[in-house]
């Protein structure tokens, strides 16, 4: 189990960190013909935007109520009324998800109260729904934001069903989940289930919006995601699972609203996380024995392992990502031998953190995951791109992982969950050691040095 630490500093040297409403954005992005609307200042909307071009490579319809100094003072409810009417106007969403920012929360508004007052008096407003996530910029971070705005849709979308009058779809089963799946891997936690002849509702599904596809306009809001008309119906589901342990609060509100059993899987990465999932699947489809396909993934992961353990026994390295991403990988690596020995986090809200196998999991920065590869003696650095400063400073390989990714394609392709998921990782892995330079020197064994003058850089002619 991890100990948590918190430094107490001035100063971030090198941010890890994203904030909330960006996590609550990004949620948002994955209901179909969504607009999210960050209410504060326009550069809180800016920088998120800019992280989420580079990180996706596609336009994200994130939008603003643009507040000033007056506004603030005097309360944004006009800006907020205007800026719907413009979305409306312009856009025609079926879906805006407002999150709030440090700029609000910090001046007091009643944004809660504020949008059932305009919708009292607006009925035109009436064609759109709206959701609110209370997501201040200085309390948690990227997975705390996504989590709040998830929780929200779920309670202000899925209506309260009736026990004894509950009409229950045997096939259909609820997954929510958490921030750092990608497009790809949330699509592949789909696939497996849809394997075991179940129909999946994936809340949000970052798959149909954000993987990367042409469409023929872009009017200014996602192109995919959750249908809009089905969210209602999830209340009808046999179960609900929720990825990452993130997401345990709104799977919660979720089983209670349709009074369903509930799971949360921590993690879908590691040949243990996946057959449980597995084991979960065959459960709620009546099955004994899983598909012929499933079986041979699990075989390819065992050989797999296999191959990689030799690379990974005895590995030390250094993570940084959210909790639920952190443990996800970092026990995944532990059952293939390596070491953590250094794990810094971004939220200390997520009881996850207890569990990641490393001595102790900080709440810091990326100049903490630099101090702790260095003393630790790591050979691997587990990051986002930012994390790519602290490899260069180290002479480290960096394997990218999380939020954001702005300095390679195809961010949201990558996928270490299920069977192929995780073996993908453990090639990762493997490969990132065996590419590292090695350049043996005889003094490291105790060998006295070569003397400069029989150093060649050819073959060389012995007489006899």
């Amino acid at each position: 189990m991890a100990r948590l630490i918190r430094p107490r500093r001035a100063l971030s040297t090198n941010p890890l960190k994203s904030s909330a409403p960006l996590g609550a954005a990004m949620a948002y992005l994955g209901i179909e013909g969504a607009v999210p609307l960050l209410h504060g200042a326009q550069g809180c909307t800016a920088f998120a935007m800019v992280h989420m071009v580079r990180h996706f490579r596609e336009a994200i319809p994130l939008q603003t109520t643009a507040m000033n100094e007056v506004s603030t003072i005097l309360g944004g409810a006009d800006q907020i009324e205007e800026a719907i009417a413009n979305l409306k106007k312009k856009a025609a969403p079926k879906f805006i998800g407002i999150a709030s920012t440090a700029l609000t929360e910090t001046s007091g508004d009643d944004i809660a109260g504020d949008l059932q007052d305009i919708r009292a008096r607006r009925p035109d407003f009436d064609d759109v729904r709206l959701v609110y996530a209370s997501t201040p910029d200085f309390e948690g971070a990227l997975e705390d934001g996504w989590a709040k705005a998830v929780t929200a849709i779920v309670d202000a979308l899925v209506p309260q069903a009736e026990p004894c009058r509950r009409e229950v779809e045997q096939h259909q089963v609820n997954i929510l989940p958490a921030a750092y799946l990608t497009p790809a891997e949330v699509e592949e936690i789909a696939r497996l289930v849809r394997a075991f002849g179940l129909t999946p509702i994936m809340l949000p599904d970052l798959s149909t919006s954000l993987d990367g596809h042409l469409a023929e306009d872009w009017s200014g809001r996602s192109l995919g995601g959750t249908p809009l008309d089905i969210i209602p119906t999830m209340a009808r589901s046999k179960a609900t699972f929720a990825i990452g342990e993130s997401m345990a609060e709104a799977a919660t509100l979720l089983g209670d609203r349709g009074h369903m059993p509930v799971r949360v899987f921590p993690a879908l990465t590691g040949l243990t996380a996946v057959d449980a999932f597995v084991s979960a699947l065959m459960g709620l489809a009546g099955v004994t024995d899983a598909p012929a396909a499933i079986k041979r993934e699990r075989a390819r992961l065992q050989d797999a392992m296999l191959d990689a353990h030799f690379h990974t026994g005895g590995l030390r390295y250094a993570i940084a990502a959210e909790p639920d991403l952190a443990y996800a990988l970092s026990t995944a690596l532990e059952s293939m031998g390596a070491e953590a020995v250094c794990c810094v986090t971004t939220s200390a809200a997520n009881p996850i953190i207890d569990l990641i196998p490393a001595d102790e999991a900080t709440v810091g920065d990326l100049g903490d995951l630099e101090a702790g590869a260095r003393a630790g003696g790591a050979t691997l650095l587990i990051a986002h791109a930012h994390g790519r400063h602290v490899a260069a400073a180290l002479g480290l390989p960096l394997l990218r992982a999380g939020f954001p990714i702005n300095d390679r394609l195809g961010a949201q392709d990558a996928c270490r969950v299920g069977y192929r998921g995780t073996r993908a990782f453990l090639f990762e892995v493997a490969n990132a050691v065996l590419a590292q330079s090695h350049q043996p020197r005889p003094e490291a064994f105790g060998a006295a040095p070569i003397s400069p003058e029989f150093e060649h850089d050819g073959p060389q002619i012995v007489p006899h």
